[in-house]
């Protein structure tokens, strides 16, 4: 087994131990200091987009910046498209890449999703190479058990089964970008209890994202606890468009210890937590719409 093949493999297996404890989406300072690796630390990002670790044969790891100068995509077969390093296509880094896409090697891709955030993939294989439009497409697989004498796990190749894993990571995208981007907007902390653990936060919908007008911005959106976010999905709470948070009457009425009254009776008439920027603050006709189908529970 060459050195190349036991750092990717150490990768995988680093990454998906950091995911079971973070989550999916993994800081970059955590990416930047990387895994100890036979006494030396190995990376996975750096600025360049593609990075190929020092003593590896192919690049390890490709990246797309939240806010980076690539227009890197979807296609309309839900692939992702990820544009060449410059517009020169023997750049090294291009390259390293169109040498991975021929021998069949597995990469990590992230793709961050708010600054400092990056929602980690793999492995992930290059299926096709356009140099006119300086893009290499890019498909994301499921780890497997390599083939008897093969060097790395086959990718797969059934096309339908490989469309359907990569439109997942633009779901998992499109519902990380709006709880990141939200948390971020309240200071990491629930609008109505000011309760400040990240791990227990979440994104709570105001327009639920199942219902065609539902945008993933964040004046559709709060941060609220896991408590209160059950709470507000299942109409115990509502918030009227002033941002005055109201409690239904039968819980208001229930007698049941202390996180009754201390976790959602308390909160009656009192005024959610606001973003600093006005324009993140909750929309007041999505908040009204909501409000309503709260008061018909009420």
């Amino acid at each position: 087994m060459t050195l190349d093949h036991r750092i990717r493999l150490a990768a995988f297996r680093w990454l998906g131990e950091q995911v079971s404890i973070h989550g999916d989406v993994l800081p970059r300072k955590l990416l930047e200091r990387g895994f100890e690796f036979e006494g030396k630390r190995i990376a996975l990002i750096s600025p360049s987009g593609i990075f190929r670790p020092r003593g590896m044969d192919y690049p390890l790891t490709i990246t797309t910046a939240p806010e980076g100068p690539y227009d890197d995509s979807f296609s309309q077969e839900g692939y992702v498209l990820y544009r060449y390093r410059g517009t020169d296509p023997t750049h090294r880094d291009n390259a390293g890449l169109r040498d991975a896409y021929r021998n069949r090697i597995p990469l990590v891709y992230f793709h961050g999703v708010v600054p400092g955030k990056y929602l980690a993939a793999w492995p992930v294989y290059i299926i096709a190479d356009d140099p006119a439009r300086l893009t290499f497409t890019v498909a994301v697989d499921v780890l497997r058990d390599p083939v008897q004498g093969a060097a790395y796990p086959a990718p797969d190749e059934n096309v339908l089964r490989r469309k359907y894993i990569t439109s997942e990571i633009r779901v998992r995208l499109h519902q990380r970008g709006f709880r990141e981007k939200v948390i971020a907007a309240y200071r990491s902390q629930c609008a109505f209890c000011r309760l400040k653990y990240g791990e227990l936060l979440d994104a709570a919908h105001i327009i639920p994202d199942n219902e065609p007008d539902s945008r993933p911005t964040i004046d559709n959106g709060m941060a609220l606890c896991k408590l209160h976010h059950a709470a507000f999905d299942s109409f115990m709470v509502g918030v009227d468009p002033n941002f005055r948070i109201h409690v239904r009457p039968d819980v208001l009425e229930e007698e049941d210890g202390p996180m009754l009254v201390h976790g959602l009776k308390d909160l009656q008439g009192g005024r959610i937590i606001l973003p600093r920027a006005e324009h993140h603050w909750p929309n007041r006709d999505y908040l009204d719409r909501r409000y309503q189908r709260f008061r018909a529970y009420a």
